[in-house]
């Protein structure tokens, strides 16, 4: 079967699964692989729960016409997925970065639903599976698309660009993470200009923080033509300022000396200013009114552990351990020392990831946290075991500090709970 002739049964439903407990009628099945399981042992389970189609790549379980036996299912949904974004005929806007892409990607979602039927990555389905799954998921009715793109290796987002074909793009910007595969920093900002470069050699319009010198520097090196700067200096086209950040954000914006507004978010985190500026810029260049883009911005709230402020029985907590790495950790310890609270505390847990740079970075933020004046810093993990200091507390496990906490609890305080996601800091949440 073709890919063509694959599309055709596609459209019919235009449902895709890849986990038999998420099987609706006429589904898909893709029989995907992985290091622990292979799907095509359940590509019969999957007909029987109601698959009109199973796509598999191993002969002896294509048993009848329902299945289709393809070299490798993988690269199949990758050109399907492709073959469908060619018939979009959209605006697509590709988001990577270190840091603060998925919050950037939920804030243009809802900017941009404001004005026009958007459709977003969901979750965290921004890899060679995610991609392709997410580009399948929009359908006629979609006006303008939001795609994530995140990469741990160098050539991941050339290769996820040329899937999604992004018209639009916008890196929001570089730091230290994943340096196991990307092997540097500098590997990092090669990685993350795929998007750049896919831009440049399609015609594409880049969105850049003006003021980071990382990313100017990354689009110099390329020359685009078609640029629009947002930032905190006189020279970009969408220009904000911080007004407040205790703990949310107020910010004020503008257009090309157009009016000033002010909006009052519900977002933590000074680092979140650009990615409200990131929003706005691409909202104002796709014809979102001004109106449009406040009450989309004071209208979104953060979810799923990023920058999410709970307020429990005993303390406000600055929720941010779905993710973390050199440089996002860095900006949230900034954000907690700006902060006016009358108690504070600081709970760090272990980086993943960082290659043959994690004792030094884990170093530099035992440093860098000791210097906040707050009643408490505590830290978790072997990684930051290895720079015990008689100023903090450290546990080399979670469960270690869950117990301590349990022990001596911290109350009336505003609490910043950072990590990386390994750590599972949800275990935390009970004792604060």
């Amino acid at each position: 079967m073709t890919i063509e002739q694959l599309y055709q049964h596609y459209i019919k439903n235009r449902l895709i699964a890849t986990d038999t407990r998420n099987i609706l009628e006429g589904s898909i099945f893709f029989a995907l692989k992985g290091e622990k399981f292979n799907a095509n042992t359940f590509a019969a389970d999957a007909l029987g729960a109601g698959a009109s189609l199973a796509v598999v790549d191993e002969e002896k379980y294509a048993t009848d016409d329902r299945f289709i036996l393809v070299e490798d299912v993988l690269q199949t949904l990758q050109d399907l997925a492709r073959h469908h974004r060619k018939q979009l005929h959209i605006p697509v806007i590709g988001i990577t970065g270190t840091n603060g892409k998925t919050t950037t990607k939920e804030l243009l979602f809802a900017v941009l639903s404001q004005h026009y039927k958007t459709f977003a990555t969901k979750g965290n389905l921004n890899n060679h599976i995610g991609v392709p799954l997410s580009l399948l998921s929009i359908d006629d009715s979609v006006e303008v698309a939001v795609i994530e793109m995140g990469a741990n290796h160098q050539g991941e987002i050339a290769f996820l660009s040329e899937i999604a074909a992004p018209t639009h793009g916008l890196i929001t910007n570089v730091g230290k993470a994943h340096l196991e595969g990307f092997g540097s920093f500098e590997g990092v900002k090669k990685t993350k200009g795929e998007l750049y470069d896919y831009l440049k050699s399609h015609a594409g319009v880049l969105f850049i923080q003006g003021d980071n010198e990382h990313l100017t520097e990354m689009e110099r090196q390329r020359n685009i033509d078609k640029v629009v700067r947002y930032g905190f200096s006189q020279s970009n086209a969408i220009v904000g300022r911080l007004e407040l950040a205790n703990p949310f954000l107020k910010i004020t914006w503008q257009r090309n000396e157009g009016p000033r507004y002010t909006v009052d978010t519900q977002l933590t985190g000074s680092y979140n200013a650009e990615n409200i500026l990131a929003a706005a810029a691409v909202g104002a260049f796709l014809g979102v009114t001004d109106d449009e883009i406040n009450r989309g911005i004071s209208g979104y709230a953060p979810t799923n552990n990023r920058s999410q402020i709970t307020k429990t029985a005993h303390n406000t907590v600055i929720a941010d351990y779905y993710n973390a790495n050199a440089s996002s950790m860095a900006a949230a310890l900034d954000n907690i020392a700006f902060i006016e609270a009358p108690q504070k505390a600081i709970i760090l847990g272990d980086m993943f990831e960082m290659g043959e740079e994690s004792f030094a970075e884990h170093q530099k933020l035992v440093v860098m946290a000791n210097s906040i004046p707050v009643q408490r810093t505590i830290f978790v993990g072997k990684a930051f075991a290895e720079h015990q200091h008689e100023a903090a507390e450290f546990y080399k496990t979670t469960e270690e500090a869950r117990k301590a906490l349990l022990d001596q609890p911290i109350k009336d305080s505003t609490i910043l709970l950072k990590a990386s996601r390994g750590m599972a800091f949800e275990k935390l949440m009970e004792c604060l």
